[in-house]
Parts: C-alpha cells; sequence; structure tokens
C-alpha cells in the first residue's frame, strides 16, 4: 500500500509501551493506554495502530472540503 506507515517499533517495560519512529521516541504510554495499544497490536496491523496513537496518522489533506455549489 503506498504511503502506508513504516519505521515504527515499540518496547513494552513494565506497565508503560515506548513508540519510535525511526528511533527517536515518538510516545510513551503507560498503565490502561499501554494495555489497550498492546491489545489493538495483536488484532490489527501494528504500524498503522502505532501512527493513530503517535498522531502521525492524518496530515490534513485526508480532509473533506465544504460543500461547494
Amino acid at each position: 500500500m503506498a504511503g502506508a506507515p513504516h519505521g515504527f517499533e515499540y518496547v513494552q517495560r513494565g506497565d508503560r509501551v515506548e513508540i519510535r519512529h525511526h528511533g527517536r521516541l515518538a510516545a510513551t504510554l503507560r498503565k490502561a493506554a499501554a494495555v489497550a495499544f498492546l491489545d489493538d497490536v495483536e488484532r490489527g496491523d501494528p504500524q498503522h495502530v502505532m501512527a493513530r496513537v503517535t498522531g502521525n496518522y492524518k496530515r490534513g489533506n485526508e480532509r473533506s472540503t465544504p460543500h461547494r455549489p
């Protein structure tokens, strides 16, 4: 798929999850958010889940334009 998220990885450390994008820390999830993230990763595409969690999913050009006559 063109434009698919790539370069994400995550590490679980105790009760937290660190998400990195191309080696740089992008997000740290703790407690319930970390558990929910791990559940979502098991059920779906890990790259898309990490992109959504870090906010690196939609860039603005995906928004629909207002109705024009």
